[in-house]
């Protein structure tokens, strides 16, 4: 059974992981009163973990995929925490991005923008939210991004 987003998935190219167990003590997602809270989602390109740190030895163009490695890896959470389907997805609310970066490098921004545009590009204006986007001098399992997100969703 193919979902409207799913579709909008597909005519972009995109294609949804499998949903990545836990790494430690929590759920990858909670719903609660309208709203599935998505646990921070590391980066994950072509299948493997994107680690490394940007201004070091990730370029901004490496920043932005894992960015919407992580941004994919969220979509596969909700889809998962929703019975299979993202058609429930009312909107994106938040968005929090942390960066594993160095001192000097302030382009935090244009990293999460890498899911901020896969939001936009396949929910329209319901993908557009409120976001933070912070440097952080480690990440879990050494990982160049990792996202977490606030998802409304309408009843089942």
């Amino acid at each position: 059974m193919t979902d409207a987003v799913s579709a909008r998935l597909a005519e972009l190219g995109l294609i949804l992981p499998e949903p990545a167990a836990p790494v430690a003590a929590y759920v990858p997602t909670v719903e609660a009163n309208g709203l599935v809270h998505v646990s921070g989602q590391v980066s994950f390109v072509d299948g493997k973990l994107f680690r490394g740190r940007l201004g070091e030895d990730v370029t901004l163009e490496q920043g932005i995929l894992a960015a919407q490695g992580c941004g994919l890896m969220i979509l596969a959470q909700v889809k998962a925490a929703l019975g299979g389907s993202l058609d429930r997805v009312e909107r994106i609310v938040k968005l929090g991005a942390f960066i594993n970066s160095t001192p000097d490098f302030t382009d935090q921004p244009k990293v999460a923008n890498g899911a901020s545009e896969l939001m936009l590009a396949v929910f329209g204006d319901a993908g557009r939210h409120a976001r933070s986007a912070v440097g952080v001098p480690a990440l879990p399992l050494g990982v160049a991004v990792e996202i977490d997100a606030v998802v409304a969703v309408r009843p089942a």
